[in-house]
């Protein structure tokens, strides 16, 4: 049978207006992918970044003064009596850093693990103590990392362009599974089992290939395998509901909003606004804190961001079972309509 001839219109071209608007709808979209990725970088600056400082209270309240003047409104400053007291808050994730006066002369105290980008600001705070102390030229406080990045990666390269890769990850598991397999229960089994297979791969080449995680190697790949999860059971919960709509819409929340928002490769306190405790609700931020807390910090502060993706975990799957409702309806009716017909048919059909 010959193939039908294409229609006039198909062989045409486009008209210009066309064109216009298909690079009007080209700008847009490039301007909001720039705004997206470089608003955060360009306008992060230190504020609020909790820190510890360490020492007797008269002396505390003067480095207190100091880091105000040096940085307004840069640090939310939690006074403690001693050295040992200071450094639990930083293993605990309680704080980034601190500077500890306890023994007279002012020492830094600092945790690249928590974030890199934190811990060489107070190291260039230590320059500004000194003058604060009046020890002269020539003098600098000494800088001690209490939770250093692994050695094969001390700026912690790995861990920030890592983040990119878990969020493409949930978003193509999410793509396949709703194209290739049919049922939204085992589009969900299949996003938990790539879940796990993917974080045992991911983290395998972080911790044993790159040496950008330290810590246990089930506990980072259990971090990495939760955020996976978060990611494409809740697009695959959308998507069931709403189409290709949902997926559109999940595609932007995680890649558009969580990932620039998810402060990785700086810290949340250093995003402008609230756009850092904007992306510590969504899975690229909670994510990315949940797998410095295994890697480094034995899981310490680990527990918002264990509730925000089990949340949007179960966000996903209650999608998806909303979703199945009006599928699990339209059978009985589709079922009874077909039992209708073979029976009209039995009664109808002339016998023989």
């Amino acid at each position: 049978m010959p193939a039908p001839a294409p229609r006039a219109a198909d062989t045409l071209p486009s008209s210009w207006p066309t064109v216009a608007r298909t690079l009007v709808l080209l700008t847009a979209l490039i301007s909001v992918l720039l705004t997206a990725f470089a608003w955060p970088s360009v306008r992060s600056h230190v504020h609020d970044v909790p820190i510890a400082v360490a020492g007797p209270p008269a002396a505390v309240k003067q480095v207190s003064a100091a880091l105000g003047q040096r940085l307004p409104d840069g640090f939310a400053i939690a006074e403690v009596a001693d050295t040992a007291a200071a450094e639990r808050l930083i293993r605990d994730r309680e704080v980034y850093g601190a500077i500890d006066v306890s023994s007279g002369t002012p020492q830094v105290i600092t945790a690249s693990a928590a974030g890199a980008a934190v811990a060489q600001t107070l190291q260039g705070v230590a320059a500004g103590l000194d003058q604060a102390q009046a020890q002269g030229a020539g003098k600098t406080s000494p800088v001690r990392d209490l939770v250093a990045l692994p050695a094969d990666d001390p700026r912690g390269a790995g861990l920030a362009a890592g983040a990119l890769p878990l969020v493409m990850g949930g978003l193509l598991a999410a793509l396949l599974l709703t194209r290739l397999v049919r049922g939204t229960a085992r589009q969900v089994a299949g996003a938990l089992a790539f879940a796990i297979t993917g974080g045992l791969a991911v983290a395998a080449i972080l911790q044993f290939w790159l040496g950008s995680l330290a810590g246990s190697y089930l506990a980072n790949t259990g971090a990495i395998a939760l955020a996976i999860a978060a990611t494409s059971v809740s697009i695959i919960g959308l998507a069931s509901l709403l189409g290709y709509a949902g997926f559109g819409i999940g595609a932007v929340t995680m890649m558009l909003i969580g990932n620039p928002l998810s402060g990785t490769s700086t810290a949340p306190e250093m995003l402008p606004g609230w756009s850092g405790t904007l992306g510590q609700l969504l899975p690229p931020g909670a994510g990315g804190q949940l797998l410095r807390s295994t890697a480094f910090f034995d899981g310490h502060g680990s527990t918002h961001s264990v509730l925000v993706l089990t949340a949007w975990l179960g966000f996903g799957v209650a999608l998806c079972l909303a979703g199945g409702l009006p599928q699990r309806k339209r059978r009985p009716a589709a079922a009874s309509a077909e039992n209708s017909a073979s029976a009209e048919n039995a009664v109808t059909q002339p016998s023989r």
